[in-house]
């Protein structure tokens, strides 16, 4: 099989060589050091907590994020994944933390939107452990099929006279609800296929393993651009620069509307001096031109909101997707 290099790994290999002797040279590191009062902050290593496996999108995201602040701050923010639970335990690590800066992450809207109609009571990731600090950027989901498969638009999958298998990145995750309301909404027979990460989903799709799968379009935006992969739609409240021709669900009579976008954390209580910090390094990141030409390289929207107005939008996503989950008669827990 001919897998097409995602651009999203091709971009992410310049940001893993440019950070990459600055997370080694501190990962002997053991005391990390914040600065009680957050005057003279960073004043030692930030530990950059990220829950995925590294070279996905989160972890590359944290990886140039992590060397804007190197840079901007004058400090190490050496990353450490902690992959799982879609991001809960990176979370755990953060929200345990001290509330000194010393322990920061980068996290996914999935893990407090959507991941809790999933798991346990017991196992949902709260919000209120932690001080949302600065949004970062979005990362629209598309639907994506084999040309084999013959679908050639949503009407041709409404139209399917036999159960259709769709692949996601896993359980409690944007792709899963993406797909599952997309199917319920449509009245078509489906079953899911759930995989771990993007990367194995997409290897799936284009060995015709799966009929359509639900990726991140920086995960599947070469092998669409390539012809490989068929677009039938994406998943935002508009459509992308990346895929201009690529309607939304909502533009073909669906009413399914779900996006990931990612933000800094640091634990709750954390002071307002060290968050304002972080906050002028991340601007300074974000400024940058080689910040910009990673977004593009990547397929990423700008979402570069204060950290009150990432809560409000969480708080409306997270009500949103349990009243669609409720209206459809979704279960996630069962779509494995």
């Amino acid at each position: 099989m001919n897998l097409a290099l995602p651009t999203s790994l091709k971009g992410g290999f310049a940001v893993l060589a440019a950070v990459g002797l600055a997370v080694t040279g501190c990962s002997g590191v053991q005391s990390s050091t914040g600065g009680e009062s957050g005057g003279d902050y960073p004043s030692g290593t930030v530990e950059m907590y990220v829950g995925a496996s590294a070279g996905g999108s989160s972890d590359l995201i944290s990886r140039a994020v992590s060397k804007g602040l190197s840079d901007s701050l004058g400090a190490s923010f050496p990353v450490i994944n902690r992959e799982g639970a879609n991001g809960a335990l990176a979370a755990a690590e953060v929200a345990n933390a001290t509330p000194d800066g010393s322990k920061i992450a980068i996290q996914n809207a999935s893990l407090f939107t959507i991941t809790p109609l999933a798991v346990a009571e017991n196992e949902v990731t709260n919000l209120d452990s932690f001080d949302v600090v600065q949004g970062v950027s979005r990362d629209d989901y598309v639907l994506v099929t084999n040309p084999a498969s013959g679908y050639r638009t949503l009407d041709d999958i409404k139209r399917a006279t036999r159960v259709v298998r769709y692949g996601t990145t896993g359980v409690g995750t944007g792709a899963q609800l993406s797909a599952a309301l997309l199917f319920k909404t449509s009245n078509v027979n489906a079953q899911a296929v759930p995989f771990d990460g993007g990367a194995p989903a997409l290897a799936a799709v284009l060995g015709n393993q799966v009929d359509v799968a639900s990726i991140q379009v920086g995960e599947a935006i070469e092998n669409i651009q390539s012809g490989k992969l068929t677009a039938l739609a994406v998943f935002g409240p508009d459509r992308i620069a990346y895929l201009p021709d690529v309607p939304t669900a909502k533009e073909q009579g669906l009413d399914v509307e779900v996006t990931q976008y990612r933000f800094m954390t640091v634990p709750k209580g954390t002071p307002q001096e060290v968050r304002d910090r972080l906050v002028e390094g991340m601007k300074a990141t974000f400024a940058t031109e080689e910040y910009k030409a990673f977004n593009e390289q990547n397929s990423l929207t700008p979402m570069e909101i204060p950290g009150d107005e990432v809560v409000a939008a969480l708080e409306e996503d997270r009500q949103r997707y349990a009243d669609l989950v409720q209206q459809y008669g979704i279960n996630l827990r069962n779509e494995a």
